[in-house]
């Protein structure tokens, strides 16, 4: 029984390897610029490998390759629309959004993304899987316990670091505001009316840095790029290692109290590295 579970643990974090792999390529392509695209530190989307091991569990005895593929795709995306739900209502953040895609369902999941688990499936139960079992084999008995025991300790370790880091996320958005807001009538004054600050009650500065983006500031670009770089070191106070890591990963991250402070945000962080390429 320990020996299965063994097994089951690096199949977990090869396919999880692998689907980190997958889309680091695909965002990257898609953002024109190298994503780490992972919600861990390490190079793994545990989502991809929990998909594979249960794939292998419940449908490894399946092979006929219709039913095969409709039951990968359908089991994929109620784990991508039930993981996607649970992240949302423990962050208070949505990791990925498919609302541009067409046939989606409340933006967690989409047509598209189920041909592509489903075919998924049928390449990895029917002609992957059987290849990763056999070289499973190959491992030593004791080189199997060490490894496996090693790897998801760093895995289960890598999890709580990044749990902790991102928990109050909303928080440090919310810090931001408030950074900014302390030296918004020293902006106001430097620049006359050309920036008009919000600073309502929930201390928003989206304004403020919608037009550090747009760069309509009273003594144009220059002016425009100082702003930004103001706002750029501000946000490196306030957000820490991970969080700062989960806005360059996710280019689609959504929050659900200060969506509006960090789209704008993104939007002025790529104009910067726009500008230093």
């Amino acid at each position: 029984m320990l020996l299965i579970a063994e097994k089951y643990v690096l199949w977990f974090l090869f396919y999880s390897f692998c689907g980190w792999v997958y889309e680091s390529i695909l965002v990257s392509i898609q953002e024109k610029r190298p994503v780490n695209r992972g919600f861990l530190n390490g190079p793994l989307c545990p989502i991809y490998g929990i998909g594979a091991v249960l794939g292998i569990a419940v449908l490894g005895d399946v092979h006929q390759p219709i039913l095969l593929f409709v039951l990968s795709a359908v089991g994929a995306c109620i784990l991508e629309y039930v993981t996607s739900w649970a992240m949302e209502q423990l962050f208070h953040t949505r990791w990925w959004d498919y609302s541009h895609f067409r046939f989606n369902l409340n933006g967690r999941i989409c047509l598209l993304g189920a041909l592509v688990f489903g075919i998924g499936g049928v390449v990895i139960v029917g002609f992957i899987q059987p290849h990763v079992a056999s070289a499973t084999q190959m491992i030593p008995l004791s080189m199997m316990h060490w490894l496996s025991f090693v790897l998801i300790v760093l895995t289960l370790l890598d999890t709580v670091i990044t749990v902790a880091g991102i928990v109050d996320f909303e928080e440090s958005l919310g810090q931001l505001a408030a950074v900014v807001a302390k030296y918004s009538d020293a902006m106001r004054e430097k620049v006359g009316d050309a920036v008009d600050v919000v600073n309502d009650a929930s201390g928003r500065v989206s304004d403020m840095v919608e037009d550090a983006v747009s760069g309509p500031l009273q003594s144009g670009r220059e002016m425009s790029t100082e702003l930004m770089y103001k706002i750029k070191d501000a946000a490196d106070s306030v957000f820490n290692r991970q969080q700062r890591r989960m806005i360059e990963s996710f280019p689609r991250l959504r929050t659900d109290r200060n969506d509006e402070t960090l789209q704008q945000l993104r939007a002025m962080f790529e104009r910067l590295n726009r500008r230093h390429q």
